[in-house]
């Protein structure tokens, strides 16, 4: 939803969890298809909030393109679409992702990164947002408080800017 002055506000609580710590083990049956992150799809039960930005990355690339980045029919055919663009995680880039239980399914793919200006028309601040919200392993991605210090927001009121 945008309001008058501009100001996005995502409001999809329809599978939220309470989120404390200890970080307790959830479902993998979490966000709707199109943005659930590369971790979930994959099966993990332990994540954070780096799967909401995930979901605000892709979001974000659909505001600006008008349709999905990743538009998925079912589990294996999202990942595959991910991986077309973001390129096939190995475990150099991201340790413990032979861990996770549809790791050996991924493991046959072997697709090359795309730039996300190929797909995403941003000014350059604006695909370094998107790149560092879209990173396959959860520990790479942005936090929400790092992506609101991003030079990308830089017009953007300090009042909103300094949310908490």
């Amino acid at each position: 939803m945008i309001n008058r002055e501009g100001i996005l506000k995502l409001a999809d609580f329809g599978l939220a969890r309470a989120f404390g710590i200890p970080v307790k083990n959830f479902t993998h049956e979490v966000v709707t298809l199109w943005y659930r992150a590369p971790d979930v799809l994959m099966g993990s039960k332990n994540y954070s909030t780096s799967v909401d930005i995930w979901s605000v990355g892709c979001i974000f690339a659909e505001i600006v393109n008008h349709k999905p980045l990743f538009a998925g029919n079912n589990e294996e055919e999202q990942l595959q679409k991910i991986f077309q663009i973001r390129g096939s995680p190995n475990d150099d880039e991201w340790p413990g992702i032979k861990e996770l239980p549809l790791f050996p399914e991924v493991a046959q793919t072997n697709f090359k990164q795309i730039p996300l200006a190929n797909k995403v028309p941003l000014d350059e601040s604006g695909l370094d947002l998107l790149d560092k919200m879209l990173q396959c392993n959860p520990a790479n991605r942005i936090t929400a408080k790092q992506a609101l210090q991003h030079p990308y927001f830089k017009e953007v009121p300090d009042s909103i800017r300094k949310m908490k």
